[in-house]
């Protein structure tokens, strides 16, 4: 059980201390999360970047699934998406074994599955496949052994890839902006998730609403944080990412800032976003 410590959270709960997780004693099966948010520009793919380091330095072995086309995670992870297999060339069946298309990095533990502008064009290509909603679910399913955590990266749109997304994971990781626009289309992604659960995914289930890009000092994040807290309760995560340079630094140089800048804030908030996230279940 985590320690509940006497200061408040921006939360407004008593911060909580979460325990480094145990070493695994063997990998996989892999749990799929899907980070997603039909609003651009919340920290999808910077959360996928910097929890899966952190998951990494954890021991879990991580794949991630660049499923944006605009390549924003392969590019921040430093892969080169021209003239390799790319998840869209695994989606229309162009390729059929999908370890052809996974990509190491430079970060030990974590694998990627890349994605260029090419897959802009597989929504069209889909549209009459039949049960076209579970295609992602039947590309991993043969290397879900060996990993311990899926990781997709989120378009940020609501359309047929992130249907398949939600189709193939077992939960959803929700990155939240703190600022008013933000909030307004999160109530229309959790009906987008219940009817997915409701007809396509029984298993699927909200992990958590993690706050990003939250400045202290501004009421308004703060009125943003009650109203979040107050409309979804104990789905909001404890763990409240800040706004810092840091992250876009991590970017150019192609690493988690786990790796980056290890002892930085932002390094220790993803650190206990892994942990959090370890101790509520959402990851063994």
């Amino acid at each position: 059980m985590p320690k509940v410590a006497s200061q408040i959270g921006p939360t407004g709960r008593p911060l909580r201390d979460f325990p480094e997780p145990p070493a695994l004693k063997s990998h996989g099966p892999a749990r799929i999360i899907a980070l997603c948010n039909q609003k651009g520009g919340v920290g999808k793919t910077t959360t996928t970047i910097s929890l899966g380091g952190a998951l990494a330095e954890c021991g879990r072995n991580v794949l991630m699934v660049d499923f944006d086309p605009q390549g924003a995670l392969s590019a921040g992870l430093g892969v080169n998406t021209h003239d390799t297999v790319t998840i869209y060339d695994l989606l229309i069946g162009r390729e059929k074994d999908v370890r052809k298309a996974i990509v190491p990095t430079k970060t030990n533990g974590i694998h990627v599955i890349p994605a260029n502008i090419d897959l802009s064009a597989a929504e069209v290509h889909l549209v009459n496949e039949v049960a076209r909603e579970q295609i992602l679910a039947r590309v991993l399913k043969p290397v879900l052994d060996d990993y311990d955590v899926v990781l997709i990266d989120c378009q940020p749109s609501l359309g047929l890839l992130t249907v398949n997304a939600l189709t193939a994971a077992h939960g959803v990781l929700i990155p939240l902006e703190t600022e008013y626009f933000a909030l307004r289309g999160v109530a229309l992604l959790i009906d987008t998730i219940e009817k997915v659960r409701d007809r396509l995914n029984p298993a699927i289930r909200v992990d958590g609403i993690v706050a990003t890009m939250y400045d202290p000092r501004t009421l308004h994040a703060k009125e943003v944080m009650e109203r979040v807290v107050e409309a979804f309760g104990d789905t909001v995560l404890d763990t409240v990412i800040g706004r810092t340079v840091k992250f876009p630094d991590a970017s150019v140089a192609a690493v988690p800032i786990t790796q980056f800048a290890p002892n930085h804030a932002g390094a220790q908030t993803y650190r206990q976003l892994a942990r959090e996230l370890i101790a509520r279940g959402a990851i063994a």
